[in-house]
């Protein structure tokens, strides 16, 4: 991508959206198309045509999702497979409709089966059947990856997928009922701390091993795989590629870390009444890996950076509310 590129990036305000926004802006970027939800609403199939048809953008990140933890994928089934189904439908056609030169989506490792053999290539993505509490999340995920594979094969078009790990960082979402495992562990033991609770309850045994990797890492990710040749890739028989640093730790070793980091000094109680899950998930990441890109943030560094963030803007969040009383 050149610096004068014309580059549109879906769902900028989010976690992954606005980490590439950053990454762009800190390569001199300048001519970057942002919208808003209220300016676009990417399930509206004529607002998005239009919106092509006006800006014509070179490049194209999708990073805009309706996404969420397991019980917001659960409860919310019908509205996580359409708006997704449609978001990515819409931006994908109207970007072959309008000759956009490269498209990069982005899914999630929910694609893969739930059994699938660890750690996860990408050849294992419909070998299974898929986690039944986030199934319709991942199908739609899936029809991502068939259709930027499908738009190469019948017109050419250079649009690729990657498939990130759980992803921490900037502009998580720490609502306790949709948010997922780390940032919702987060601000439990941070308010622990704040109130002076002597314990945090935790779901689970706290045995199940996890792959985290912070989200300027993937915004890095997006933009090394945009450099590439995606005819290349899919003429390597790769659909898409996985996104991670394939470093494993468990929930418990996680919570220790996060404690140690936050400065909480209470007890952990594990309610194994609750279901773990699957209790192994980590990403081969040997192909990305071999096409020269590799994370840069450990795990320690990375959540130090993310709880710092976090700390001042609740700190922030404070003033600004006892301002006003």
């Amino acid at each position: 991508m050149d610096k004068g590129a014309r580059i549109y990036v879906a769902g900028h305000n989010g976690m992954v959206g606005s980490a590439i926004v950053r990454h762009l802006q800190d390569k001199g970027s300048d001519k970057l198309i942002l919208c808003s939800r209220e300016e676009l609403n990417l399930l509206d199939q004529r607002g998005v045509k239009r919106f092509f048809n006006d800006e014509k953008p070179d490049y194209v990140f999708i990073a805009a999702a309706r996404v969420g933890g397991i019980h917001a994928n659960n409860s919310y089934r019908a509205q996580f497979i359409y708006e997704n189904l449609q978001i990515q439908n819409n931006i994908i056609h109207y970007a072959h409709e309008f000759h956009v030169k490269k498209l990069l989506f982005l899914g999630s490792s929910c694609i893969y089966p739930q059994n699938a053999l660890q750690p996860i290539k990408e050849e294992y993505l419909l070998t299974g059947e898929l986690e039944k509490t986030n199934e319709p999340y991942a199908i739609a995920k899936i029809s991502g990856i068939k259709m930027c594979e499908s738009y190469y094969s019948q017109y050419g078009c250079q649009f690729f997928s990657l498939m990130p790990t759980n992803t921490y960082g900037p502009n998580d979402n720490y609502d306790l009922e949709t948010s997922h495992a780390l940032p919702a562990l987060l601000r439990k033991i941070h308010e622990a701390k704040v109130s002076g609770a002597k314990e945090v309850a935790v779901w689970g045994s706290g045995k199940p091993t996890r792959e985290f990797i912070y989200v300027d890492d993937i915004a890095d990710a997006c933009a090394f795989i945009m450099d590439l040749d995606f005819g290349d890739l899919y003429e390597q028989g790769l659909t898409h590629l996985n996104v991670g640093t394939s470093s494993e730790i468990s929930i418990e070793d996680l919570v220790s870390l996060l404690s140690e980091i936050i400065g909480y000094k209470g007890s952990i109680n594990y309610d194994k009444s609750m279901p773990d899950g699957t209790l192994r998930k980590v990403m081969d990441v040997s192909k990305i890996n071999q096409l020269g890109w590799k994370h840069k943030i450990n795990l320690e560094e990375g959540l130090a950076m993310t709880y710092a963030l976090f700390a001042n803007n609740r700190v922030n969040k404070s003033i600004t509310e006892n301002s006003t009383l």
